[in-house]
């Protein structure tokens, strides 16, 4: 691995400390954790309620500066993450540390002792499960590393479920897969125009692996199994007809982006940009691009539908069809 290049401290704001939580992931966490607590359609205190989805945030928030913490090496050698606080000089990696270990204890005692210790345990679960299985195993290991890692993203809902109805039932699995399923083909979209950064880094990432044209590949045979995955809220009481008219055109937008994916040449030349800019790429990487951008639009949509329809109490597809419920 190429030695990381020395940073000079610099002064921390309160805005680095603020980044180490990650908060554009954390809000997807939050969204699909709130998802899950509403769709679980079991009445909970408003209080308690609140009291849950911030244990997930700072749960989320827990994770995130655990792993700048432990990442600080190779995030200073791609062009993505090196301005990120501890490998800028800013933070210090024990800060990081120590706010991620504390941060991680207090959302967990919090959610056990105010809301339940299901909810708890799956909360402890999923910062275990990113901050070392994925973090300090996987990731550096094998190019599925995404694909388990996932599983820690993919939590939120359940957790969510957990702490409004102190029970897990399939739906609140199912919502677990449809987040699963949609990890590899959002990240290795993503890594297809910046896989010369994990290469310098030594991150095993897919394309570093296996090339761009087996990501393609494969991009596109999860995209196969995803899309459909997402129909099936319909027809197990938890989407009405508002969510499969979603899902369905949704799906079939990610199909044909994913077609093109799998028809381009992303990832088989360089990416010649020189900042970390997500959305500024060259030509041959727009279909990546589209599908990765695309992929936050539509599961955003596919949960904010369901979020939509649980607060409004409308009825699901099935309960719409004679005969059916």
């Amino acid at each position: 691995m190429t030695p990381a290049i020395p940073v000079t401290a610099q002064p921390a704001r309160w805005q680095d400390y603020m980044q180490l939580l990650k908060p554009r992931v954390m809000s997807l966490v939050v969204f699909t954790g709130a998802t899950g607590l509403i769709c679980a359609d079991t009445p909970i205190h408003p209080l308690l309620g609140a009291v849950a989805i911030l244990c997930i945030a700072i749960g989320a928030g827990a994770s995130a500066a655990l792993n700048m913490w432990y990442d600080a090496d190779i995030d200073a050698l791609m062009r993505r993450t090196r301005g990120r606080p501890v490998p800028a000089g800013r933070v210090q990696g024990a800060e990081a540390l120590s706010m991620g270990v504390v941060l991680s204890l207090l959302s967990v005692m919090f959610m056990g002792v105010a809301v339940n210790w299901l909810a708890a345990g799956l909360l402890a679960f999923t910062i275990f499960f990113y901050a070392v299985v994925y973090s300090m195993w996987l990731k550096r290991s094998t190019a599925q590393n995404i694909v388990i890692g996932g599983l820690a993203g993919a939590l939120p809902p359940v957790i969510g479920w957990a702490a409004a109805a102190g029970e897990t039932p399939l739906n609140a699995w199912l919502l677990c897969a449809i987040i699963f399923m949609w990890t590899p083909p959002h990240f290795w979209a993503l890594a297809l125009y910046t896989s010369e950064d994990y290469e310098k880094a030594g991150v095993p990432m897919m394309p570093v692996v296996a090339g761009p044209a087996s990501t393609r590949r494969q991009i596109f045979i999860y995209s196969l199994l995803f899309t459909p995955l997402c129909l099936v809220p319909a027809f197990t009481g938890l989407g009405g007809p508002a969510y499969l008219a979603v899902a369905g055109l949704g799906g079939a937008v990610f199909l044909i982006l994913a077609w093109r994916v799998l028809r381009s040449a992303a990832g088989d030349s360089p990416d010649p940009r020189v900042d970390g800019r997500l959305y500024d790429v060259r030509a041959g990487a727009k279909d990546a691009r589209n599908l990765f951008a695309f992929s936050i639009l539509y599961l955003s949509l596919l949960f904010a539908t369901l979020l939509i329809e649980g607060l409004l109490g409308a009825p699901s597809f099935m309960n719409l069809i004679p005969g059916a419920a």
